[in-house]
């Protein structure tokens, strides 16, 4: 191996000028404004409980407050068509976009089959559209939760409950044949340790069906988690053996308070890492994993951690990857990590937005999820809205 190239050879996360260029002085100033709230810890969480009640309560106007704010920096539309000026935009700097109808934790059978019509759309949408390689699923959205838990916990199905299970099944499968079909990506969200095995079974018979010669269908793997490390690997193992390809989507994860409060009222061990360092360690070693078997794993770093960035740039530049090789990548959400996002683009890699979309009070919990999510101080947030701060500087200057 050749020595260590340049570090100019490498993304600048810290250049301001690229990661802000397709917004004009008045929308990066909204932005500032914007992230500057979401950082008041006390703010955030008065202002989710009352937009959660005034949404409730159908109250004038605040529908319209939230679309022209956290709506407008996190979601690319109301519907799919809406979010086409979103992915042109994107595109234009080289960044695709992956499309994400944000409404789960649906139970009647009617609002099931609506999210599998909503699915299927995305699908036919991303098919026509070059600058859209994958849709992705939750699959909260295709069952009433309570049937996977019930499956998950083994305990014996009624006759009802095994049809909806198997109507959910077929959602399941449809959902990825139609992506086969197309040649279109299908990544299926990850959801509570007290579900997330019943979906995992489904998740490997839809890749043993679809990911032969290409990967239609990845999983995600929340490495919060004490065991997904190992779970990774065991399915990679898995795969190997059975010749099928593997698709990793590699996260942090978005359920840890939910899942610690639980584990205590129940009494047993919660699954999350005890420390974030114990998180960005697993973290780190899926990313390493992934890299030394990307011939059989196409995987997706899903992550504002600037150091995981840097992380897996750094090795696929140092160990002579194509910097934009069909199973390496990277993704940020829609309204976040900017600096991330267009600076890997721009380098050359392959990398997405997670362009959410649907009904302003259907996708609340996914944007009071966001906003909660930038109340770290020392997180990456507060970091983005810092470079947004130095940007306006540069240019005033």
């Amino acid at each position: 191996m050749s020595s260590d190239p340049d570090p100019l050879s490498y993304p600048d996360f810290s250049n301001t000028e690229i990661a802000f260029r397709n917004k004009n002085n008045r929308e990066l100033k909204e932005v500032e404004r914007l992230f500057s709230a979401m950082n008041n810890l006390s703010l955030v969480n008065m202002g989710s409980r009352i937009a959660k009640l005034a949404l409730k309560m159908r109250l004038p106007l605040v529908e319209k407050i939230i679309q022209k704010t956290v709506f407008k920096q996190f979601c690319g539309g109301l519907n799919l068509l809406d979010c086409q000026e979103v992915i042109d935009d994107l595109y234009k700097n080289n960044v695709l976009s992956l499309l994400d109808y944000g409404v789960e934790g649906k139970s009647e059978e009617e609002d099931l089959d609506h999210s599998l019509e909503e699915l299927i759309n995305a699908i036919d949408f991303a098919a026509s559209n070059h600058s859209v390689p994958a849709a992705i699923c939750k699959l909260t959205a295709l069952v009433d939760n309570s049937i996977l838990e019930k499956k998950q916990s083994d305990e014996a199905f009624s006759l009802e409950e095994q049809n909806l299970f198997d109507r959910f099944y077929n959602r399941v499968k449809s959902a990825c044949s139609r992506a086969h079909e197309l040649g279109v990506g299908l990544l299926i969200d990850a959801e509570e340790s007290w579900m997330q095995d019943a979906m995992d079974e489904v998740v490997t018979d839809m890749m043993q069906l679809f990911n032969k010669d290409n990967v239609i269908v990845y999983n995600t793997y929340q490495m919060y988690r004490k065991d997904r490390l190992a779970k990774l690997k065991l399915d990679f193992d898995h795969s190997v053996k059975d010749d099928y390809l593997i698709g990793a989507k590699i996260v942090r994860g978005a359920y840890m308070q939910k899942e610690r409060e639980r584990a205590q009222e129940m009494g047993y061990e919660s699954p999350i890492h005890n420390s974030k360092e114990e998180t960005d360690h697993d973290f780190d070693r899926a990313i390493r994993f992934c890299i030394d078997n990307y011939e059989k794993i196409s995987f997706i770093c899903a992550s504002h951690n600037v150091k995981s960035n840097q992380l897996l740039s750094s090795a696929i530049i140092k160990e002579g990857i194509p910097l934009d090789h069909k199973h390496i990548n990277f993704s940020q959400l829609q309204g976040m990590s900017d600096y991330i996002t267009f600076n890997l683009a721009k380098f050359g890699f392959n990398v997405a937005k997670y362009v959410v979309y649907g009904p302003v009070k259907e996708v609340t919990e996914f944007l009071i999820r966001r906003a909660q999510e930038n109340t770290s101080i020392t997180g990456e947030a507060s970091r983005e809205l810092q470079l947004i701060r130095t940007e306006l500087k540069r240019r005033n200057n």
